[in-house]
This record gives structure tokens, sequence and C-alpha cells, in this order.
């Protein structure tokens, strides 16, 4: 990991990490409200029963978070994680009712908490980006 990396993916990965483990012993109307929320802006995640996508996510956010922390995961891989994570938050953003000013992208008050996390979207491309052109020259 490089030392300039260090302060983004500690403190991304301690947040997310510290999400999924939070998260990991969801159920009942905890998990019903959570997947509810997902399936509306992801409809294919309907499939799943409430606990088990909280688990899921639980498991993915502890995998992320790991591997962020991790100074031997490769930057470009953790980035690409940390971008689909962020794009997912992105869409929940975007596709769920009440959380957008109409006909804007400007988040209203109970927007707002998802707005915010445009942040892990652009982290995640940074490092994914730096990952790719990392020793390249530029003319």
């Amino acid at each position: 990991m490089k030392l300039a990396h260090l302060p983004l993916r500690v403190s991304i990965g301690a947040f997310i990490l510290n999400s999924g483990l939070s998260k990991r012993n969801l159920e009942g109307g905890a998990a019903e409200g959570m997947h509810g929320m997902a399936v509306a802006a992801m409809p294919q995640l309907g499939q799943l029963e409430p606990a088990r996508f909280a688990k899921l996510l639980s498991y993915s956010e502890i995998a992320l978070g790991a591997a962020l922390l991790a100074p031997f995961v490769p930057a470009s891989l953790a980035g690409l994680g940390l971008t689909a994570f962020g794009a997912g938050l992105m869409q929940l953003y975007l596709k769920t009712p009440g959380m957008r000013e109409p006909g804007s992208v400007r988040p209203t008050q109970q927007g707002t908490g998802f707005a915010k996390d445009i942040w892990l979207l652009g982290a995640g491309l940074t490092l994914v980006l730096e990952g790719l052109t990392h020793g390249r020259r530029h003319h």
C-alpha cells in the first residue's frame, strides 16, 4: 500500500468494516426495512429474504472494509470494490422516492445521508485510476 493511500484506505476501510460488523445480527423489522429500501432501487434483490439480504450486505461490507485496510490488497482491486459499493449507494439514492428534489439530483433532507456517499464512489475511482496509471510516464 502506498503511503499516500493510507489515510483514505484506513478511514474508509474502518468505517465500512464497522458498518458491516454492526449489521451482522440484523433481523425482523430492521432487516425488512433495509431490504425494502434496496428492493425499491434494485428490484432483483427481491429474490432474497430480508434476513439473508442483511447477512450478505454485512459480509460484503466486512470484506470490503478488510480489503481496504489490508496493505497487501492492490489499490486498483480495493478501488474496484469501493467503486461498486459507492455506485450501489448512488443507485439507491437516485431511485428511491423522496431522496431528491423533484426533477433534480439535489437531495432532500431525507436524501442527504445517501447523497453524501458520492465520496465513496469518488475515492474508489481514484484508487482504480491511480492503480491503472501507476508507473506510466506522461510526456
